[in-house]
């Protein structure tokens, strides 16, 4: 039951990311492995949006490892548990919690051992900033760890990059990069080696806008119209000034025309947003209202095309929503 839950949940989270997003490009599909355990590292730049990407863009039915601090509800731990995450405690979360990451990798060895897939946001943290930050050494931990418990099996480290042509908004362009599979093939004395190596192949994965002068690069960037989400196209930009193509600035009417006939949910956003006091959550709360609340905001529409006066604003609403759906698109910023 559980796994045909997640199936129909992943279908249902797929169409509506596709919907939410302009475009979502997928490449290096080639170098996911089967047959083995893989640990997915990957940069962690949109919150919840990140795990939703990968959850329903690959076959490999992947646990999450979270922050411990959402689990503490223990209703929402067990749906948390449902949907295939895992806690991972911080020192910020206490330092006596931090044993309890022991039952965690326990779980982590289960799902591995049985060839899956097991994802880790290795920076630590989320940030719409467009770079690597330092990547923690958990994942090495976990690849070591079941290598002591199950020498027999043959672990890799799949990097992954996650880009966005503008993080916050719906409407924008996706990028889903797979790298080469990196074999967990040394010592456990070598394990610094190992996170260096995974940080260096997802440096070469990821755009990588300096942390120098950040803002004046990356308004240079936008201004260029270079491809945010190209790694090539960036890198050719800051290295020789080369746009190698560019991502032409669309019309706010498309946007406009979204909010006004979806005008309930834009309300609803409108009163939530001020209290999101992380703006990485952006787009995770808009997707959100957008899954949830989008489709009963249709049903009603539908509903009143048949009934009442307001049968031909109702359709009209309802034929300019679907247009303006398919249609919406966001400048880069």
């Amino acid at each position: 039951m559980k796994n045909l839950f997640n199936g129909i949940l992943r279908i249902l989270v797929k169409i509506a990311l596709h919907l939410f997003y302009r475009r979502i490009y997928v490449s290096g599909k080639e170098n996911i492995p089967k047959g083995v355990p893989i640990i997915l590292v990957a940069n962690h730049q949109n919150a919840l949006i990140d795990p939703l990407l990968i959850a329903t863009h690959t076959r490999l039915n992947p646990w999450f490892l979270t922050r411990a601090s959402v689990f503490k509800n223990p209703i929402i731990a067990k749906i948390l548990h449902f949907i295939r995450m895992l806690p991972v405690y911080r020192v910020r979360d206490g330092f006596s919690t931090i044993t309890q990451n022991q039952k965690t990798f326990e779980a982590t060895f289960d799902v591995l051992k049985k060839n899956g897939t097991v994802v880790i946001f290795a920076e630590g943290s989320h940030s719409h900033v467009r770079n690597v930050r330092p990547l923690s050494k958990g994942f090495t931990r976990m690849a070591f760890g079941l290598k002591e418990k199950y020498p027999e099996l043959e672990p890799v480290i799949l990097p992954t990059a996650l880009e966005f042509s503008a993080h916050k908004h719906s409407g924008s362009l996706v990028r889903i990069t797979f790298g080469k599979p990196i074999p967990v093939d040394m010592p456990p004395a070598q394990s610094g080696k190992l996170t260096k190596k995974v940080e260096k192949d997802l440096k070469g994965l990821v755009v990588e806008i300096p942390n120098e002068n950040y803002p004046e690069t990356l308004q240079k960037l936008l201004d260029a119209e270079v491809d945010l989400t190209s790694k090539e196209a960036v890198d050719a930009y800051l290295l020789n000034h080369q746009v190698l193509y560019t991502v032409n600035t669309p019309s706010s009417l498309p946007n406009k025309l979204m909010k006004l006939f979806h005008l309930p949910l834009y309300w609803i956003w409108l009163v939530i947003k001020p209290k999101i006091e992380d703006h990485v959550f952006y787009s995770t709360f808009k997707f959100l209202i957008g899954f949830f609340l989008g489709p009963l905001w249709y049903f009603l529409l539908w509903t009143a095309v048949f009934g009442g006066n307001w049968g031909t604003w109702a359709l009209t609403f309802l034929i300019m929503g679907i247009i303006s759906l398919f249609w919406n698109k966001t400048p880069q910023e």
